[in-house]
């Protein structure tokens, strides 16, 4: 009976106790009046932890927006997308283009020509261009120097790569003969740079060149294997593409210590250490070497044509007196542990990071807060807030609550609140369609989410209209691939998965799955059951666990769920790869670049292809996504990418969110013009609808001004 009774009165009792919890929590007024100090700091809200601050080593949104603040690169985008200058003051950007002289070749007019004769025969044209190509011309226009490399030898060494038999590693020594070859500099990126120059060298110039010539090795079964690595140790054409970057002078990280050149080359280095587990290894893996030529100079070159090499360096750079080897190697003999197995994943700087970003670390109490303060010393000037507070509230309802209270300055309105909070008189409003997509993701290494038709057939289960019109209460839209839905990379042309269940159970009869005499889907003896999983403290996700779960059951599918809190969900499941299938997000970029989500080379525990997909037709269309600087073909490339992985279903695309966001009214722009007069301005986004671009100029008032009130 008293059982029965507390069932009874539990919502009654879970109602009061969040209307004491909400009536408890002093407002703003009440914070203000009893400690000014109030105005000064800005505290956001979190349904889950960070996992690490090191911004080479994350890749989850709550690490990433507390090391927007701490860390800084060398360059962002502004509120227009244009390329802006944070460490680094200008840029410039350039190819250094070689190519090996072909002696076997005929240069029109010159026949089996020398290298010297090569590079006076290339100055020649550059100053006659007469009787030549609009796309020649342009080339040769390009160029700003020409010179000869004369030949070399030299000996690299290569693992043989076998089927994996458990068998001792095996190497070949390969002497290489290189001939002379040929260095231009382009004052820009040219990708056609080759195909243009082979109408004044000859169309087969290129082409002919045989690099396997200029390779030996002393083993007669090695040599059988040299085709392989001709291209690779002698390619006939090479494109550098250089980013010379001007880093600006007297910028200190937290500590003290000035910022240079050199930290810019260990943290590219850092990325790269296999030992340091990074998921950004992909972005960075073109750049064929960082170079400092003097303390605020640093040259990066790449391997390949690279189009997004620019957006790579707004990457947070870390400083290397704190985490080099030396650093690294006394931390570990003072906590005791093993040196030569010590790495920067295990160094106590990801719980206390050191920047020089706008604001400093000062207390992490894991599941609870985060507390930032103002950095007096930022290059740029400190910011207007002097503490910035990032507080764990798991449950939403509960940020709900607080944020009308104030004891937090914004709120991510729930989708069913929309229409009432996004016209609410006591707050400012922010409203757009978000950069990026909620999916159901597959892990294509266990069965039977191998079979591509299995993945379709779930998808065609799921009743998106439902997801949309009752989740989302209509502030969302479906979507089928893995591009941004509001750029041209996205193919408009692709049809969603229909919702079919009766489809959806031919396929996976097909695929030998047949109902049992209970109607559960059974193959080979085993019933189809798996756990579905996402994040504790998102309802949305937890709603669609709860749809797909019962839509599964419906064709006959065992499904399990489990909600798990955040640091555990990224760093044990999605990190490790260790679940069936998941429900989780992207935010994405505006450009193009997918290989760290979708190249079969990302794969690898910590890395961001996590469900395993590889397709080797889409390998290459990610490849030529990366290299092509053509918008246009660009396009053409995404689309078809697009098309594929639509095809494959790798995830069950779900859709894209519209996302409103209420932030206190009397939070503002401070303004200060040449007289030195301060003034106030409205918060207006920018092109993406990022209303905090102007963070560090945000002030929040006592009252809030009479403009926020007008229209």
């Amino acid at each position: 009976m008293t059982i029965r009774r507390f069932l009874i009165f539990a919502p009654i009792l879970l109602i009061i106790v969040l209307l004491q919890s909400y009536f408890w929590v002093p407002t703003y007024e009440e914070q203000t009046k009893g400690n000014p100090q109030r105005l000064n700091e800005y505290i956001a809200g979190s349904i889950g932890d960070a996992s690490l601050l090191n911004p080479i080593l994350t890749a989850d949104s709550a690490s990433s927006s507390i090391e927007n603040m701490v860390f800084e690169g060398l360059m962002d985008r502004d509120e227009q997308l244009r390329f802006r200058g944070r460490l680094a003051t200008s840029w410039e950007v350039f190819e250094e283009a070689y190519f090996y002289v072909n002696p076997s070749a005929d240069v029109p007019g010159l026949g089996k020509a020398d290298p010297q004769d090569v590079a006076n025969f290339l100055k020649n044209a550059k100053k006659k261009k007469n009787a030549i190509t609009t796309g020649l011309k342009n080339s040769l226009d390009y160029i700003t120097s020409i010179s000869v490399i004369p030949p070399r030898n030299y000996s690299v060494t290569k693992e043989l790569k076998s089927p994996d038999t458990g068998e001792q590693k095996k190497y070949i020594t390969i002497n290489i003969a290189a001939p002379a070859r040929i260095k231009l500099v382009l004052n820009r990126v040219e990708p056609n740079f080759f195909q243009n120059l082979s109408y004044l060298l000859g169309k087969n110039y290129f082409e002919s060149f045989n690099g396997k010539a200029y390779l030996m090795s002393d083993s007669e079964m090695e040599k059988g294997i040299l085709d392989k690595y001709a291209g690779e140790l002698l390619p006939a054409v090479e494109h550098n593409p250089v980013l010379l970057f001007h880093l600006r002078p007297g910028v200190r990280f937290h500590d003290g210590h000035l910022f240079d050149a050199y930290d810019v080359k260990f943290t590219y280095e850092s990325i790269m250490n296999p030992k340091n587990l990074s998921p950004r290894i992909a972005g960075y893996e073109p750049v064929k070497s960082v170079k400092v030529m003097d303390p605020l100079t640093v040259k990066i070159v790449y391997k390949r044509l690279y189009s997004p090499a620019m957006e790579t360096w707004g990457m947070g750079i870390l400083p290397d007196h704190l985490l080099n080897q030396n650093a690294l190697k006394k931390e570990a003999h003072r906590l005791g542990k093993d040196p030569n197995t010590f790495s920067m994943r295990q160094s106590s700087f990801n719980r206390h990071p050191i920047g020089c970003g706008p604001f400093r670390f000062q207390e992490w109490k894991s599941d609870q807060y985060i507390i930032l303060d103002r950095f007096d010393g930022y290059w740029e000037g400190p910011p207007n807030y002097k503490k910035y507070v990032f507080r764990v509230i798991p449950d939403q309802l509960t940020q709900e609550m607080e944020f009308y209270a104030g004891t937090i300055d914004s709120y991510d309105v729930q989708p069913h609140q929309v229409k009432r909070l996004e016209k609410d008189q006591r707050f400012q409003s922010f409203s757009g369609t978000a950069l990026g997509y909620t999916y159901i993701g597959y892990n294509i290494r266990r069965k039977p989410f191998d079979d591509p038709r299995v993945r379709r057939a779930l998808g065609m289960a799921i009743d998106m209209d439902k997801i949309i019109n009752y989740v989302l209460y209509g502030q969302g839209e479906q979507i089928t691939g893995p591009f941004v839905k509001q750029t041209d990379y996205y193919n408009h042309n692709i049809q969603p998965v229909p919702y079919d269940p009766q489809g959806a159970l031919t396929l996976l009869s097909e695929a030998g799955w047949k109902p049992d005499k209970q109607g559960w889907l059974t193959k080979d003896g085993s019933k189809f059951q798996f756990t579905l999983i996402t994040n504790n403290g998102n309802d949305l996700r937890k709603a669609i666990l709860a749809i797909a779960q019962d839509s599964w059951k419906q064709i006959g599918i065992d499904v399990h769920t489990d909600l798990l809190e955040w640091s555990v969900f990224i760093q044990e499941r999605v990190n490790k790869a260790d679940f069936d299938a998941l429900i989780l997000g992207w935010q994405m970029g505006i450009d193009p670049d997918l290989y760290q989500i979708w190249h079969s080379s990302q794969t690898n525990p910590y890395q961001l292809n996590f469900v395993s997909f590889k397709n080797k037709e889409a390998d290459d269309l990610i490849i030529k996504i990366r290299q092509e600087y053509d918008h246009n073909r660009q396009v053409r490339y995404c689309r078809m990418l697009h098309e594929i992985i639509a095809r494959e279903q790798p995830y069950t695309f779900l859709y894209v969110g519209k996302w409103t966001a209420v932030l206190d009214k009397r939070i503002v722009i401070k303004t200060i013009d040449d007289t030195g007069h301060i003034g106030y301005k409205k918060i207006t986004p920018t092109k993406t609808g990022s209303y905090s671009f102007y963070f560090n100029k945000w002030i929040k008032l006592p009252e809030a001004p009479a403009f926020m009130d007008e229209g």
